[in-house]
């Protein structure tokens, strides 16, 4: 039997980017641990006392298979995160959650069909448009409607609905992005991330550049507030979430994202990430060992 089975991909059978540190932290604190796919019909999950989802970065082409296999799954081990937190993350209509529960995020509206994507991208003068089941930065176009930009809308870059449209937050541009990392309740690490020349998106994929920072009372204070609040809304626990933050046109930190289904870790910057990890799926079972007693 293995312990702790880490979640993946077929297309990253051996994990997310030095994903043999994890394996090596857990071994530290005693638990046996093994990458695997989670759509592999052979694995045994009955036969772990927990799986944790790290980087099934395929789901975004599969969500409804992705979000059944995660309720089967959770209903023989232990699942971090639970099923429940995985529907709702998978959709970036989860935003509409945060704005609602009075956190800063990123001004969002959502187009269900094409009928209602140009009334919504009109709504502001420089529009992101991304698919509402999305990953990696694929799928977002930006739409320019400043004066002397393109006259109209062209619908036709965008691929399937329905889509998530928000302003475009011109300290992208310079400033970037950072993620902060929370692990077991705890701001482990943030990491900042800058686009190329050009760019919106900061992915590597598409030239952006990613360094570990300090982390900073702000963004740590923001971090830890989303993290409070999203678990509240859903009533349960997070064993891992990554916050990303945009600094607004007003200087404040605003949210854009928060990551609680496949928060890539960064371990090859933040390789802190990986004990603060382990510890928390410890503690994680120690306590579902003690509730069982």
């Amino acid at each position: 039997m293995t312990d702790v089975l880490l979640v993946t991909c077929a297309e990253l059978p051996e994990g997310e980017p030095r994903g043999d540190l994890l394996v090596k932290e857990l071994a530290a604190r005693g638990l046996t641990a093994a990458w695997v796919v989670w759509d592999d019909p052979a694995v045994d999950w009955a036969g772990a006392r927990a799986a944790v989802v790290r980087s099934p970065w395929d789901y975004e082409r599969r969500r409804d298979e992705f979000v059944s296999w995660a309720h089967r799954a959770g209903a023989l081990t232990t699942l971090v995160n639970s099923a429940e937190v995985l529907c709702w993350n998978t959709d970036k209509r989860y935003l509409l959650d945060l704005v609602a529960a009075g956190l800063p995020v990123v001004p969002t509206l959502v187009a269900e069909d094409e009928s209602e994507l140009g009334p919504v991208i009109a709504e502001f003068a420089t529009a992101v448009v991304k698919p509402t089941v999305g990953a990696g930065g694929r799928g977002v176009v930006l739409f320019d409607l400043e004066p002397g930009g393109p006259e109209g809308i062209d619908e036709s870059r965008l691929g399937p609905g329905p889509w998530v449209v928000q302003p475009l937050v011109q300290s992208v541009r310079t400033e970037g992005e950072t993620s902060v990392f929370v692990l077991g309740d705890e701001v482990v690490s943030q990491v900042g991330k800058r686009p190329a020349g050009g760019e919106i998106r900061v992915h590597e994929e598409y030239g952006g550049r990613s360094d570990a920072v300090p982390v900073t009372e702000e963004a740590r204070e923001l971090a830890l507030r989303t993290v409070a609040t999203a678990q509240d809304l859903l009533g349960t626990r997070f064993g891992y979430a990554r916050v990303d933050l945009m600094r607004g046109d007003d200087g404040t930190l605003l949210v854009s994202e928060l990551e609680v289904a496949d928060a890539g870790l960064y371990l090859h910057l933040v390789p802190e990430n990986a004990p603060a990890l382990a510890e928390a799926v410890f503690r994680l079972l120690e306590t579902a060992d003690g509730a069982g007693t």
